[in-house]
């Protein structure tokens, strides 16, 4: 099993050589993040890349606290809860995590496998690929104010993971009306490393459980933030820094808000992207597959989870799971030519008892 990258290792570490890998897995959602567990299974080393800031696709970025009720075994859990668990079992096979690029370019290698691009310059040489992208890279919904571009990366972030140290001592604003943004402010307002914190949707409903709007009522109360109704319509900078905002709120007075950092969570746009031109065989922007291998048209290339489709398909998680599982067992065939392949049980398979490092459990 090819050693994977440390997960965290920045890519430039690498410099300009491409990073070797048995498998590169597109999307680092629930299934993308089980069909690492699955490779591993196979001892196929894996690098994970995913547009997004985090692991976890839609249930941590929209749904982080919501519960989830089919997921075998586990009678209900939340987004965070399920992405920490599969995070957790995936952990033995130390997968590299790339986040926060999108794959840009792919190329069918003549000797066989593939060299794969990203956005941040990042280069892969892999012998399969594993898209797991769900319905495709997910790209956040920007707001179009003009003026907020030019300080994207430096003071405005879309769908950022909380980091309060980051902006300590700041004023921050967090637009947006989902349980994503509520959570990203309570978070913040309870580090108290902030000088301010503001809510900002523009509407007076927060789309979330009731504890949340309850823990969002009793910090507004205790001074520790606030909610505002509006929608911004202006910026201004000073001394090259972004430093307010212009508010237009529902009765149409205008109000201007300090700000620091400009958080945004105003949801997720998916797109194919640069995979729409790689000659995958789609329908209706779904990426065709066999039901034996969840192999594409292109040898080497799977697809699992909402990004395929097939007769009978369910865009369920669970489904993903099983589609997952079938894929790394074809991989396995192409990564250990020759090896003999049979079905083993985690309960007694004392080869995987050492993959997964609990030997003689």
């Amino acid at each position: 099993m090819t050693a994977p990258q440390e997960p965290g290792l920045p890519d430039a570490a690498h410099g300009a050589e491409p990073i070797e890998t048995d498998a590169l897995v597109i999307g680092a959602g629930p299934v993308g993040l089980f069909q690492v567990f699955q490779l591993g299974l196979q001892e196929i080393g894996a690098h994970v890349v995913d547009s997004l800031a985090q692991a976890g696709g839609q249930c941590i970025e929209l749904y982080p606290d919501k519960p989830i009720y089919d997921i075998p075994a586990l009678p209900a859990c939340t987004g965070r809860e399920l992405t920490e668990r599969l995070l957790q079992q995936a952990a033995p096979f130390r997968a590299g995590f790339h986040f926060g690029q999108e794959v840009t370019g792919l190329e069918v290698r003549p000797e066989g496998g593939f060299d794969v691009f990203t956005s941040s310059g990042a280069a892969f040489r892999c012998k399969v690929v594993m898209l797991a992208g769900g319905v495709g890279a997910f790209q956040p919904r920007r707001l179009k104010v003009e003026g907020l571009a030019g300080f994207e990366g430096t003071q405005v972030f879309y769908h950022p993971v909380v980091q309060p140290e980051a902006v300590a001592g700041g004023d921050v604003v967090i637009v947006g009306g989902e349980e994503s943004a509520l959570t990203a402010a309570l978070a913040l307002a309870a580090s108290r490393r902030a000088r301010s914190v503001t809510l900002l949707h523009r509407r007076a409903s927060i789309q979330a459980p009731p504890d949340g709007l309850a823990n969002l009522q009793a910090a507004s109360e205790a001074g520790m933030m606030r909610f505002r109704v509006g929608q911004v319509i202006g910026a201004e900078a000073a001394e090259g820094r972004l430093a307010q905002l212009h508010i237009a709120p529902p009765d149409g007075v205008p109000i201007q808000l300090p700000v620091d950092h400009l958080w945004v969570y105003q949801g997720l746009s998916p797109r194919l992207g640069p995979l729409a031109h790689w000659g995958l065989g789609l329908d209706r922007k779904q990426v065709v597959v066999d039901t034996e291998k969840f192999e594409t048209n292109i040898a080497g290339i799977h697809a699992v989870g909402d990004i395929n489709t097939y007769p009978g398909k369910q865009r369920l998680i669970l489904s993903g799971f099983h589609e997952a599982t079938l894929a790394a067992i074809a991989a396995a065939a192409r990564v250990h030519p020759g090896r003999r392949q049979t079905l083993e049980y985690t309960t007694s398979s004392t080869r995987l008892h050492r993959l997964l490092g609990v030997a003689g459990g």
